[in-house]
């Protein structure tokens, strides 16, 4: 359908004359109307003139309504056509929509029904922006208000869902100034979460996990505890636990969508631990237990340094998770498998082989998909044209999804019954734009949005310090005397070809810091409809 300022409909009927009214009534509100009689003038004029919509006579002499419809759907896809019948037998009914219709009314037609189909149609898309545009600025009014005040855990999780849901809605309205007032507001809340975060984190991961509420949320290791535990302690038979590595609530929202018509979804959002990277907070996950308390209780399994390569700090998530199975005392520790999906043949492959995953009580699959698609963004320069900001990024997220075998292996899951699945994430992402000089030693950790090591040093409002890994429940890494966890969307750069690395990383995807996206994370119940 082509876009025109106009509201241009085109009505066809062999019985026009009657239909005056309607037409009358059309034009005082605004709705040019062209009138033709037959399907070949029909389609002359839709190839001559751009319609906002079609209504079409179902019975008519020469061409018929379901062969004019073929024809216009030919030229043009998108123009929704509306037929207007006094047949309502199921199969005719059923051609049409087979053949694309976009709605249909019952002869007679009244006005409220005619008007009711234009709003849809043509108006639909201004409608809703000013009732969504009206929402948004008392929202955003609330939210500024709120930001003043001293706020809990349950307070930011409902702002953080109102500012998704209304990056999601301004995607489909592509407001290029609404959305770059949205854009001010999350930096403001990155900088008052921030605050909240370095107030409140070390009274979170003190608090035992039973007295877990709406100031204390539920970190990293009590996911297992709180979602998993339950069902074990049911004897459910089919239970799937999910990991997909560095995604955000965002991204989760777009691939929800598809799955819908399968399975009942409840969605919570926890706080990854700090910091908010795969090896201490996906450790944490399996384990059921704070860093710190692994390496005490599990020195084997921990192997986190700056020194090792990334893969081998992640090495031991099967034992983590069968030693958390020995301390609850479940049984499943034996009926268990563990799948890592690194990359797409292997995804592919477990899709294949996914029914003997079937039998067993516990499976749980770990998939490093959208983590690389945030990595390979940086490193490729046509991905970052194809996702230049959240918006593309989430796209981008959602037709990997499409052709996934994760999204293949969950809709064969749905077809198993009392099915249960638990899909999760180990922290999130967020789009850095800021880069800030930090200086530290050659054993100093290489993430860009943390550093452990020796006399390191950056700009206080860019990080926050950490001088007692203890106190955050972290172990101590080798000699390190200073560390520091990045904040809003900034990233570290060391003063060696600076300006090169504040080039190279800014616009891209990280983790490890704090701020709502990478902080804030889903944690997802499914059951098979």
């Amino acid at each position: 359908m082509i876009e025109n300022n106009k509201k241009t409909i085109l009505w066809i009927d062999d019985e026009i004359e009657l239909l005056k009214p309607h037409i009358i009534l059309l034009n005082q509100r605004g709705y040019e109307v062209d009138t033709c009689t037959n399907g070949s003038d029909a389609i002359e004029l839709v190839k001559e003139k751009p319609y906002n919509l079609v209504f079409l006579d179902e019975m008519m002499l020469g061409m018929s309504g379901l062969e004019t419809l073929a024809a216009i759907k030919d030229y043009d896809p998108n123009l929704p056509v509306v037929m207007v019948t006094k047949n309502e037998e199921e199969t005719l009914m059923e051609e049409a929509i087979g053949r694309k219709i976009s709605d249909y009314l019952t002869k007679p037609v009244n006005p409220a029904q005619v008007l009711a189909v234009c709003k849809k149609f043509i108006d639909a898309s201004r409608i809703s922006k000013e009732v969504f545009t009206q929402d948004y600025i008392t929202g955003f009014a609330q939210i500024s208000s709120q930001l003043f005040t001293q706020m809990n855990w349950t307070e930011w999780d409902n702002i953080y869902r109102k500012l998704v849901a209304w990056s999601l809605e301004i995607d489909k309205l592509e407001d290029g100034g609404l959305k770059e007032t949205l854009q001010g507001k999350w930096i403001e809340c990155n900088q008052e979460f921030s605050r909240f975060v370095e107030l409140n984190y070390k009274k979170w991961i003190d608090y035992p996990d039973a007295e877990r509420n709406e100031e204390n949320p539920i970190m990293s290791p009590h996911i297992l505890d709180n979602y998993l535990l339950p069902i074990l302690k049911e004897q459910s038979e089919h239970i799937y636990l999910i990991v997909i590595d560095c995604m955000r609530y965002d991204q989760w929202l777009v691939m929800q969508e598809m799955l819908y018509p399968f399975f009942n979804i409840k969605t919570d959002l926890y706080c990854s631990i700090l910091p908010t990277a795969t090896p201490y907070a996906r450790n944490a996950i399996f384990a059921g237990l704070y860093p710190i308390e692994i390496k005490e209780h599990y020195p084997q399994y921990w192997t986190v340094n700056s020194n090792t390569e990334d893969h081998k700090q992640n090495a031991y998530e099967k034992e983590l998770l069968e030693q958390w199975l020995t301390r609850r005392r479940m049984s499943h520790k034996d009926k268990m498998t563990f799948i890592k999906i690194f990359d797409t043949e292997f995804g592919k492959k477990v899709e294949r082989e996914f029914d003997k995953y079937m039998k067993n009580q516990l499976t749980a699959i770990v998939v490093n998909a959208v983590d690389m698609i945030a990595h390979s963004r940086s490193d490729h320069a046509i991905l970052k044209e194809i996702a230049p900001d959240e918006s593309a990024y989430r796209s981008l997220t959602k037709s990997w999804f499409t052709y996934s075998s994760l999204y293949n292996m969950l809709k064969i899951i749905a077809t198993q019954k009392d099915a249960k699945v638990i899909i999760t994430t180990d922290h999130g992402s967020i789009r850095c734009l800021r880069g800030v000089k930090v200086l530290g030693d050659k054993e100093t950790s290489t993430n860009l949005r943390y550093k452990f090591g020796k006399n390191v040093n950056s700009a206080p409002k860019s990080s926050l310090q950490l001088e007692n890994l203890a106190d955050f429940k972290l172990p101590k890494a080798g000699l390190s005397v200073n560390n520091l966890i990045a904040k809003e969307d900034y990233y570290f750069v060391y003063p060696t070809d600076f300006h090169h690395y504040m080039t190279k990383f800014r616009d891209s995807f990280q983790h490890g810091g704090i701020s709502l996206e990478e902080m804030m994370i889903p944690v997802i119940e499914l059951e098979s409809k």
